[in-house]
């Protein structure tokens, strides 16, 4: 509320002009501003590859010796409450297993990748089990566990394996590329 006391000689003034005075009770209104946003579920992801280095199939790797084996990682940040899950496609050789081919010779090597032995980040590789792909496709979606937070990346090891006893052509570009997937 706001009052004034007009001087005389303003109040003469304001007399003789048409406009009102400035004096009276004047009340002020109020309104509400409603703020809101939402916040989608996101993740992002990123691979880094699997070197194998060299197959041997007549020492180490021979039907006697053992599997060439080497790690990846699949790293994800995903926002709090997210339920990721990380899908591994076939390959582009694919003809029932995941196949490293030689654009020389054209020849393949079979290989594939499996989950590691826990859902937790950095996990061991065991270099055997379940098999990662896509459920209902090739193998088994994994599920990782994690305390997700938009300020935290996890890195998960994708265990790589080429198995013994495989009788490839002489070649240095055995390769394949696999789409990495993060469903959330």
């Amino acid at each position: 509320m706001r009052s004034c006391r007009l001087r005389p000689a303003l109040g003469l003034a304001l007399l003789l002009s048409a406009a009102p005075a400035p004096c009276g009770t004047f009340t002020t209104g109020a309104a509400t501003v409603s703020v809101n946003t939402t916040v989608s579920s996101n993740c992002t992801i990123s691979a880094t590859p699997i070197t194998f280095g060299s197959y041997d199939p007549i020492g180490a790797n021979s039907a006697s010796g053992i599997a060439l084996t080497a790690p990846g990682t699949i790293s994800l940040t995903c926002l709090k409450g997210s339920s990721p899950t990380i899908g591994l496609g076939q390959g582009n050789n694919f003809s029932g297993t995941r196949r490293l081919n030689d654009a020389s010779s054209g020849d393949f090597l079979a290989y594939e990748l499996y989950q590691p032995s826990a859902a937790t980040p950095s996990a061991a590789c065991t270099y055997s089990g379940t098999i990662w792909g896509t459920s209902g496709t090739y193998g088994t979606t994994f599920t990782p566990s994690a305390t997700w937070s938009a300020s935290s990346t996890f890195s998960f090891n994708v265990c790589g394996s080429v198995p013994r006893g495989q009788n490839p052509s002489v070649g240095t570009g055995y390769q394949d590329t696999v789409v990495a997937t993060v469903n959330f």
